[in-house]
């Protein structure tokens, strides 16, 4: 099983609104067949090891993080070509919370004679598809809100400059989860403060979309997000927002999303609709307070810099959230603490 998360780990960022699955097959202690599932329209990877394996898979095991599908989608069902490949046995992580496969796969299997076993390794198979079980439980994607500060809690100077607040690896890091987010998302100031790149700076050939949410379109006329050659940019505005700039953009093929009314919520069902599971958010402290607000994140990476740089006015990781009292506090769940080189990163989860 734990072969089958290595296999489906090398499609991270690639597959949404698809889960990461691997699948290993074994016969008389030995592997005969694997493979992993790519990307969305691209056979699944129970299909890619029975091909590896051939005649060698009857009477063979056959492992696999996930649930095997029992529907027909752009692919045909998994179930059927393992009963067709003569699998004896089949080992499954976890059980698919998608409503149309959710223990009906296990369930065909089992009424057609295979012995199954459920629920290995379950805990590692369930984090590493966090993104694509809340897309399918909640209908969004999973949000994740990412930020950098001193250890006086400051994203920057008095005068908006925050390069860098981390050292070297926490960057690289973040780099890394650029590259399997499907999505990073920033506000306008953002934008006009720091000309990020957004990109995974050559950690992956794969880069995410970039997301701006700027209802006023007070946008610079150059910046790196304009360059789409390197990486798709998307902006959501609002109706009448600077549309001389908006015709500029379009030029240079940034996509524009326009509402009548801009609120988190219908960006978020928006990226809903184009297929992510996985939403990054590196903004400033006001729109961070927002999705939080809106229910728009779910998880926390903090990073910490053992620095103290003052300033009353400089600005916070998040903003304004309305509360007075200590009790209301947002608490963490699941928290996990990582050294990288001094810095430190601190994991975890909202409730709710």
């Amino acid at each position: 099983m734990r072969r089958c998360l290595q296999l489906a780990r090398k499609a991270l960022g690639k597959t949404a609104p698809n889960p990461l699955v691997g699948c290993v097959i074994t016969q008389g202690g030995k592997i005969v067949g694997q493979g992993f599932h790519p990307k969305a329209g691209e056979p699944h990877a129970e299909v890619f090891a029975l091909r590896a394996a051939g005649e060698q898979a009857r009477g063979a095991t056959l492992y696999v993080n996930l649930e095997p599908c029992n529907h027909q989608g752009r692919t045909p069902p998994c179930t059927q070509a393992i009963l067709q490949g003569g699998i004896r046995k089949v080992v499954v992580g976890m059980i698919d919370p998608d409503p149309r496969v959710s223990g009906t796969g296990v369930e065909t299997l089992q009424q057609a004679g295979l012995e199954v076993v459920v629920g290995v390794e379950e805990a590692a198979c369930r984090q590493l598809n966090e993104a694509f079980i809340h897309r399918v439980l909640y209908q969004r994607p999973l949000g994740i809100l990412k930020y950098a500060m001193t250890l006086d809690g400051k994203i920057a100077t008095t005068t908006g400059h925050s390069a860098w607040v981390t050292g070297e690896k926490a960057r690289h890091l973040v780099h890394q989860q650029r590259a399997i987010a499907d999505a990073v998302i920033v506000g306008g100031n953002t934008v006009r403060q720091d000309n990020p790149h957004l990109t995974s700076h050559g950690v992956s050939e794969r880069n995410p979309l970039r997301v701006i949410v700027s209802p006023s379109f007070n946008l610079p006329p150059v910046a790196h997000l304009w360059d789409t050659e390197k990486a798709p940019t998307l902006i959501f505005t609002q109706e009448g927002s600077n549309l001389p700039l908006q015709a500029q953009l379009s030029q240079k093929g940034v996509e524009i999303e326009v509402f009548d009314q801009l609120t988190l919520e219908a960006v978020i069902e928006s990226l809903y609709e184009r297929g992510l599971s996985q939403i990054f958010w590196e903004c400033g402290g006001v729109l961070a307070a927002q999705a939080i607000q809106a229910k728009a994140v779910q998880k926390v990476m903090a990073f910490i810099a053992p620095k103290i740089i003052g300033g009353s006015g400089a600005p916070s990781p998040v903003g304004d959230l309305g509360f007075t009292q200590m009790t209301e506090a947002l608490p963490l769940k699941e928290v996990v603490i990582t050294s990288l080189d001094g810095d430190l990163l601190v994991e975890g989860y909202l409730e709710g």
